[in-house]
């Protein structure tokens, strides 16, 4: 056993000694999803374990009545650790099943949230145990972030400056592999299109209506002309939010869709989201309808930080897998047969070792390097950008189970779940520790993402003019 302070044996026994504790307010959480901006629940449940734990707490932070801080310790380094809680609409599913639920359409941890916050606040508390048993110096800080799935709550509180002095940050997410990751996402917007035109009878007299559903139609069709003009690697998702009524024979006068926008880099986003904007206009003017446009939310991309990320991944190793026993396997095993297929093991090891899609848990740790680009987006990003930060992903679901889907669901309170929820805590408080440990790690990591930013400071992609008040209800 080491007998160094803030040794990994150290921060193991720390986490070890509170893990129960956190793993039941996981399932507290999974148990009443919330989704962006209205996890009030969930943020009182966190809060009650900090303070209880001895933290300080300020609410309402960036503006938004579900981000908060909660602080221990003094001086520094100050140590940033990310956690979120908020759920996905229309994926309600109970525990442990292996087809859909009858309960699906209200909200569902479907990214794992739930084991995000969690698992983000044990770290927390298992480093601060560790400073105050040690009697070193040094500040802890666990950021509740809402709205990662909608409205980029986190890019509200970098709007803000709340990590501005900060050293470093950690955060983790559930997932279906044990790995450190190394590589960039996409920047992305997101923003809802409103058409307003003129009811009518359709048959009586149809010609004096103006259809904001046809605007609506024609602005996906272009959008889908401009598919083949773009870059290859950016994306462009939309869904039809409010069609306008269910009677066919009103001219519909109003009428609603909601697009998202990423791209590799945030200049290549914006161009991109222009391009968007104007065909909506063009909808607009050809249907005699007009056009409102709301920007929903935007993440900027992640700059990772290879001096924090080598540390985290040593310890990942060290620490080592999730110790999965026969019943998490046997699970694994019912849910694979029944409920995903032989290309969903494919796509969730993607871009990695492909020979894991015949694995049903896995049991081990990718290699560093081995992540392509990751085409999704996070508010992670903005932290990024002002603040050296690494991110590990650790596996508790079953190899084939994609994010957002009820699959993934229906293991998120699973005692599989919760052993890598606890290795992740181990391994960010452990990199914490080291950071603390070695200052030169923060220096490197502070001087590489001075050189990745070239000295441009942070921008946060949300427009000034948009506040977290005019998302609330809208951001989905």
């Amino acid at each position: 056993m080491e007998n160094d302070p803030l040794s990994l044996d150290e921060i193991v026994r720390h986490v070890n000694a509170k893990a129960a504790d956190y793993s039941a307010l996981s399932d507290r959480i999974w148990a009443m999803p919330e989704i962006a901006f209205e996890e009030h629940r969930s943020v009182a449940e966190h809060i009650a374990m900090l303070d209880r734990e001895g933290f300080r707490t300020t609410k309402n932070v960036g503006g938004m009545k579900t981000a908060f801080i909660a602080e221990f310790g003094k001086g520094g380094p100050i140590i940033g650790i990310l956690g979120e809680y908020d759920a996905l609409p229309d994926l309600a599913q109970v525990s442990s099943a292996t087809e859909p639920s009858s309960t699906e359409g209200g909200p569902g941890h479907g990214c794992g949230h739930n084991l995000l916050g969690a698992g983000s606040a044990l770290a927390a508390v298992a480093l601060k145990d560790a400073l105050a048993a040690e009697g070193i110096e040094g500040t802890v800080r666990f950021y509740g972030c809402p709205a990662e799935e909608a409205g980029g709550g986190k890019a509200f509180m970098a709007r803000a400056g709340v990590f501005n002095d900060l050293d470093v940050a950690f955060c983790w997410h559930p997932a279906v592999v044990n790995e450190v990751l190394t590589k960039s996402c996409n920047a992305a917007k997101w923003a809802r299109f409103s058409f307003t035109g003129r009811a009518a009878h359709a048959a009586a007299d149809p010609h004096m209506g103006r259809s904001a559903l046809d605007a609506v139609e024609l602005m996906n069709v272009g959008v889908n002309y401009m598919r083949e003009h773009m870059p290859s690697n950016a994306r462009v998702h939309y869904a039809i939010i409010n069609a306008g009524g269910e009677f066919p024979n009103v001219v519909q006068a109003y009428a609603e869709s909601s697009y998202s926008i990423r791209s590799p880099n945030w200049d290549d986003a914006e161009r991109v989201f222009a391009r968007v904007q104007k065909i909506a206009e063009g909808a607009a003017l050809m249907t005699e309808t007009s056009v409102k446009v709301q920007i929903t939310g935007a993440y900027s991309n992640i700059l990772p930080n290879k001096a924090l990320y080598e540390v985290m991944y040593e310890n990942m190793r060290r620490v080592g897998p999730p110790p999965f026993d026969e019943a998490d396997y046997e699970f694994a095993k019912q849910l694979r047969k029944v409920a995903l297929t032989d290309q969903d093991a494919l796509a969730s090891v993607a871009g990695r070792d492909v020979s894991l899609k015949d694995n049903l848990l896995h049991d081990s740790l990718l290699p560093l390097g081995t992540d392509q680009f990751e085409f999704g987006s996070t508010d992670v990003g903005d932290v990024s950008w002002i603040v050296p930060t690494a991110q590990c992903q650790t596996a508790c679901f079953a190899i084939g189970t994609s994010f957002h889907s009820w699959q993934l669901v229906t293991q998120g309170d699973l005692p599989a779940a919760h052993k890598g929820m606890i290795l992740a805590a181990k391994v960010m408080a452990s990199t914490a520790a080291d950071c603390i440990r070695n200052p030169e790690i923060i220096a490197r990591a502070k001087a590489e993402l001075k050189q990745q930013t070239g000295g441009r400071p942070y921008l946060c992609p949300i427009p000034l003019d948009v506040t977290p008040s005019d998302l609330r209800g809208k951001a989905l």
